[in-house]
């Protein structure tokens, strides 16, 4: 039956958003206003008689044509944004069911879920375990969940982890679905509300329960010395860690450590699937990093349980509601677009934010509002966690069919599900799953270049997402009121700004590949959906005219240069209007979203930092590594919570990370130089109106300088953290010594040079 037949049973719903209207009379006053920019410039650059003159008025040309640019990509997302809303309690209604009135077999379908992590150092096995377990303990039928980790760092701590998350599963999920809980991820649960154990003796023993199994974890990630806590009917599963394996080099492992056929909890149910994954890596074979993974994954999961349904999950990303599963069912029980929907993507939400949230860590634009916009179209990007993809998808275009590989045709998303006649566990499937996780396997074929997720970028989700809607599939954004999932933050904003750095390598190795989407996506998505693409991809070009908006104009107010139109010019209400117009969109918009003023303030400042740190490095790196030389490649962000940082988080204090690593100094050194600059520039302006106006002869022609000043004074005012942790602050988050030290050299030499 069709769900769209009926107006009783609706599955789901769309709206156009409000406001779309006046966003796009907006954008054609606002582009009128741009040419009208562009003239002036144009003409000015006639007027230059210097060379200095012109190389300066050029430079603002430029900086304004990529700032135009980049705010004509961003209107694309503001053309058609959509909202949706599932209605699963009408699932029951329309249904297929047998005589009988039982749900039929075939509901709800069945689902693999992959969680990636790779490295315990960084991402604390405990971490992953709550987010296994959280969703281990998902409402949906046991004997058709299945929960896949990826270790790709083949650790021995995190086999041991799940091998304790295993048999602590035993008693979680009993006790989630005897009390209802709603909070599935243990630790996020024994630190809520929910929890009393005063009250509750069966509370009180699961948490000792609970809080064992993580000091056994915790004990053993110190120590680094498995064997010490392990028996000797576990040894087994450690037999192919030996002294030759590295992370670098190593076999395949695989261990299934819960089966749903024969695995039951404390209460004589049956337990979902839970296998561990190691793929196969020799150091003469390429690293895919976690697209490999991921493929390893859909291949293993094929050969054992070959689901329709498949949830990619970072591992700091839990449940946090265990119906979620049946809130996409809406979506893929729809036939009236089943056959073109590729995946569904929840929003990336985050728990333990700062008030203020000062690194805008949220980032509602790009998980929230953005995807919206693309929504009204061919749907949002593939944000890597929280996607429940058709397997389908990834064997080929909607049209076209499923791509069977010749040498393991079981692979085929069409292929029977297995694990209904046969044990998983048993030697014939594991010796299948051992062939497709070998490091081998993919040469010379198909595999992450049609036909599972995509290599080439550094940003796999991001490119994943974008080869598939320009093969015809389609997404969709559901964004309901309590989030799907929640995760971590990073403390540090050498953290979040590495993290971005890494983002930005990966967006220009697409850019600039022949799958631009200004080429190849104008082609096959149409200009709409091409340009939100481009919008993310020539993200790292900000750093340009941030970049020269920071020092050209500071500098040549220093020198009594003025480069912009006078008060009592026409042509200074253009820019008046553009930078208002500009910025009180995007706070309006940003507050329309639940947001708040002082988030969207440190949202835009946080922009600002990025386009001399991430932008602006993330380009240099590119750079260098089209040149071959070495670069640092994938980086994991950092997990491990430190209480000092931590602190200074919760507090509304910049951490500007380790004060003796060289990363950190040249990270920001560009940034301190440019509030250097601003500010001597600016209270030299000011101080030279000041005595001026006591001596009666005024030097500084307001009329002349006044946007230049006011720049300089914005700049100042998104500076003041950058200054507290330069000069005011003691602490081990302050900015490094020797960044403070060379800044301030830096910007005295720019001012005496200019």
């Amino acid at each position: 039956m069709d769900p769209t037949s009926s107006s009783k049973t609706l599955l789901h719903s769309i709206k156009p958003m409000p406001f779309v209207i006046l966003n796009r009379i907006f954008a054609v006053i606002y582009t009128i206003a741009l040419l009208c920019l562009f003239y002036h410039h144009v003409t000015q650059l006639s007027k230059s008689t210097t060379s200095s003159s012109f190389l300066v008025s050029i430079s603002m040309f430029i900086a304004d044509l990529l700032l135009g640019f980049m705010w004509i990509t961003c209107q694309a997302f503001r053309l058609r944004p959509v909202t949706r809303q599932v209605f699963p309690e009408n699932l029951e209604k329309i249904i297929k069911t047998s005589d009988d009135g039982s749900v039929a077999e075939d509901f709800p379908a069945a689902l693999d879920i992959f969680i990636c992590t790779a490295d315990p150092e960084k991402e604390p096995p405990i971490n992953v375990v709550n987010t296994a377990l959280s969703m281990l303990a998902y409402d949906y039928p046991p004997e058709k969940l299945s929960v896949y980790v990826s270790d790709d760092g083949g650790s021995e701590l995190t086999l041991f982890a799940f091998m304790r998350a295993a048999k602590f599963g035993a008693h979680w999920l009993a006790f989630c679905r005897e009390n209802k809980v709603m909070d599935r991820c243990p630790d996020v649960f024994f630190r809520s509300n929910n929890y009393h154990p005063i009250k509750s003796d069966q509370s009180q023993k699961i948490k000792i329960m609970y809080d064992n199994m993580r000091n056994r974890i915790q004990n053993a990630t110190k120590s680094t010395k498995v064997e010490e806590y392990i028996n000797e009917s576990e040894h087994e599963a450690f037999s192919k860690w030996t002294d030759d394996f590295t992370r670098e080099n190593h076999p395949a492992v695989i261990q299934v450590l819960l089966e749903s056929n024969k695995d039951k909890d404390v209460t004589g149910h049956p337990m979902p699937n839970l296998v561990y994954v190691s793929r196969e890596k020799r150091r003469t074979s390429p690293h895919h990093f976690k697209a490999g993974a991921l493929n390893t994954l859909i291949r293993v999961s094929a050969i054992m349980t070959n689901a329709p349904i498949i949830l990619t999950q970072d591992c700091d990303m839990f449940s946090n509601d265990p119906r979620t599963p049946y809130n996409v069912q809406c979506y893929f029980m729809d036939t009236s677009i089943q056959p073109t929907l590729a995946y569904i993507q929840f929003p990336q939400c985050f728990h333990g934010l700062n008030k203020n949230d000062i690194y805008s860590s949220e980032m509602k634009r790009w998980f929230i509002m953005n995807p919206r916009g693309m929504d009204g179209v061919l749907g949002p990007d593939n944000m890597g966690s929280g996607s429940f993809f058709m397997r389908r998808a990834f064997f080929g275009g909607p049209s076209s069919s499923s791509f069977i590989d010749p040498r393991m045709p079981q692979l085929s998303p069409l292929y029977h599900n297995v694990s209904k006649s046969t044990s998983i566990r048993s030697e014939n499937i594991l010796e299948l799953a051992d062939i497709v996780a070998g490091c081998d396997f993919e040469k010379q074929t198909k595999w992450g270049s049609e036909v599972g997720f995509r290599y080439g970028s550094l940003v796999e989700d991001y490119f994943t997402g974008y080869r598939l809607h320009s093969l015809g599939w389609k997404s969709i954004f559901c964004n309901p009121q309590r989030p799907a999932f929640l995760g971590d933050v990073p403390n540090s904003l050498f953290d979040v700004v590495n993290q971005h750095k890494r983002w930005c390598v990966g967006l220009l190795e697409v850019l600039f590949s022949k799958f631009s989407p200004l080429t190849f996506g104008m082609q096959t998505l149409g200009p709409i959906e091409s340009l939100c693409y481009a919008s993310y991809a020539f993200s790292p070009m900000w750093s340009f005219p941030i970049t020269l908006y920071s020092f050209i104009p500071q500098l040549a107010l220093l020198n009594n240069h003025w480069i912009f139109p006078k008060v009592s010019s026409i042509w200074f209400l253009v820019y008046v209007f553009l930078f208002l117009g500009s910025y009180i969109q995007d706070s309006l918009e940003f507050m329309l979203a639940q947001g708040t003023f002082a988030r969207w303030w440190n949202e835009q400042r946080i922009w600002s930092i990025r386009g001399f740190t991430s932008y602006l490095f993330g380009s240099l790196e590119y750079l260098l590594k089209i040149l071959n030389f070495s670069t640092h490649g994938f980086n994991v962000t950092n997990k491990v919570v430190d209480d000092e940082q931590s602190k200074r988080y919760h507090q509304g204090i910049f951490d500007f990370g380790p004060p003796s690593s060289f990363s950190s100094f040249m990270m920001f050194l560009p940034l301190a130089t440019a509030a250097v600059v601003n500010f001597v520039a600016f209270f030299g302006s000011l101080m030279q109106i000041f005595k001026g106006s006591l001596s009666g002869d005024i030097n500084f022609n307001v009329d002349g300088g006044f946007l230049q000043l006011f720049l300089c004074g914005f700049g100042v005012l998104n500076c003041l953290p950058v200054y507290e942790a330069m000069v005011m602050r003691n602490d081990k988050g302050r900015m490094p010594l020797l960044t403070t030290i060379c800044s301030i050299c830096l910007a005295w030499g720019l001012c005496l040079a200019t």
